[in-house]
């Protein structure tokens, strides 16, 4: 094949996305990019700002100006909104909680979308995200959409709080990720689907060692095709 191509890994929160786009990148030798965190890094900067998370207009306001930047480094990706280091700020429960209504505005989306083709734009790209397959990258090499039970991904999220020290229940995490499945996948603008193209994954009982071999597999296989 020639040019640049794009996998893009969809799904719901806790999947195994960022573990899964982070081997398949490191295997493959390109960029991963964390589409979620640009939208976590809105809602950051405007938690930072006092503006509320239905707060449209001030929202569409804030994202008109923000600078966001990724920074590629040997310990992995660091995200700037206006020169301030977010990375672990956005990985909150608090930003967490924030960045799904965030990324519901359309103007949110429309500046991030532009953002994330930029940031693909001459590169070779694993792309991790909620709507890549369908929306950003719609002729992306290899669609692939994760997914796994609500209790289990609600497990992963919980074990990755208390690693942080987090201060939040089992039960707390689970509904939070439930009611993020349902607004996810009945926004307005680009709800949470497979793309009709996508390789659909269940990792409920899958490594994500597995899982980023068969990607893998896949991606020769379309190369061979081409």
């Amino acid at each position: 094949m020639t040019g640049f191509d794009v996998i893009t890994v969809d799904g719901p929160a806790a999947a195994g996305k960022s573990t899964v786009a982070s081997l398949l990148a490191s295997r493959l030798g390109w960029r991963h990019l964390d589409t979620g965190a640009t939208y976590r890094a809105v809602a950051a900067a405007a938690l930072k700002k006092g503006i509320q998370s239905d707060d449209t207009q001030g929202l569409s306001q804030l994202v008109a100006s923000l600078r966001l930047d990724i920074l590629d480094e040997q310990t992995g990706s660091r995200i700037l909104a206006d020169g301030e280091d977010v990375t672990d700020l956005i990985r909150t429960p608090e930003v967490s909680r924030a960045s799904s209504p965030v990324s519901a505005v359309p103007a949110v989306r429309e500046r991030l979308v532009a953002l994330q083709r930029e940031l693909a734009r001459n590169r070779n790209t694993v792309a991790e995200g909620r709507d890549l397959g369908t929306v950003v990258f719609p002729d992306a090499v290899v669609k692939i959409y994760l997914t796994a039970g609500a209790e289990e991904r609600a497990r992963r999220r919980y074990k990755d709080f208390q690693a942080q020290n987090k201060d939040i229940s089992y039960e707390k995490v689970l509904s939070e990720i439930q009611e993020r499945d349902q607004r996810d996948s009945t926004r307005a603008h680009s709800p949470l689907r497979p793309a009709e193209d996508a390789h659909v994954i269940n990792t409920d009982t899958l490594t994500p060692e597995d899982i980023a071999e068969q990607i893998v597999h896949l991606y020769h296989d379309r190369c061979v095709r081409a």
